[in-house]
């Protein structure tokens, strides 16, 4: 399978197209076929080496929320979630690849009525503009602005 990955720390310049091995969904996981990942703020700050107290095993394949189809699953793991479309934070990357190993227990059900690019956002963006409604004590009708809308 193809997997985007890095073997140094550094700018976007040092993520490469790769042919690797495909994942094999452990005890406790599934396998996801990758439809959308998500690219984070935090996650470029670790690539580019600027969050040292955050070492990742090199080389790395990044990629920390997806949204796919769970093609298979590994022992111990509900066999109900296969063919399931769901949303998933990946502890431990991976996401930015055709196929991830993801423990069940980081798996949301993507809404039906939503593709997987929409529903991608209601991982960190979403949640976070639900808290954001929450802290301010947002309620129905009333109005926000966003004056900004750009991490880091």
């Amino acid at each position: 399978m193809r997997a985007i990955r890095f073997h140094e720390y550094g700018p976007a310049e040092v993520l490469r197209l790769e042919e690797v091995p495909d994942p094999v969904a452990g005890p406790g996981e599934v396998l996801v076929r990758v439809e959308a990942a998500g690219i984070s703020h935090a996650e470029t700050q670790i690539r580019a080496g600027l969050m040292p107290e955050v070492a990742l095993p090199l080389p790395f394949t990044p990629g920390f929320e997806v949204a796919g189809t769970v093609v298979a699953t590994g022992p111990d793991t509900d066999p109900e979630w296969t063919g399931g479309r769901v949303l998933a934070i990946t502890p431990g990357g991976g996401g930015y690849a055709e196929l991830a190993a993801i423990p069940a227990g980081s798996l949301r059900p993507l809404p039906t009525d939503l593709d997987s690019h929409a529903g991608l956002a209601l991982l960190s963006s979403g949640v976070a503009a639900v808290g954001a409604f929450a802290a301010g004590e947002v309620g129905p009708g009333e109005t926000v602005l966003v004056e900004a809308a750009a991490g880091g």
